[in-house]
């Protein structure tokens, strides 16, 4: 148990520390934070294109959806 909550903590760390570089380099910022800033925004991306990949297949119902 305490080793998941030192996974999960570890992972919000990481996400913070991304946000925390984009909003930086957003204004201004040295190099490398241009870089880290540009990686966290790529794996945003995926990760929400992962997301709507995976919801396009759940709904494949017909009756069921509403559009």
């Amino acid at each position: 148990m305490s080793m998941m909550v030192l996974l999960l903590s570890m992972g919000v760390l990481i996400a913070a520390a991304g946000l925390g570089a984009v909003v930086w380099a957003a204004r201004g910022g040295p190099r490398w934070v241009h870089g880290v800033a540009k990686a966290t925004t790529v794996a945003a991306e995926l990760a929400a294109s992962a997301t709507k990949k995976s919801r396009r297949g759940d709904n494949n119902n017909g009756a069921d959806s509403v559009m």
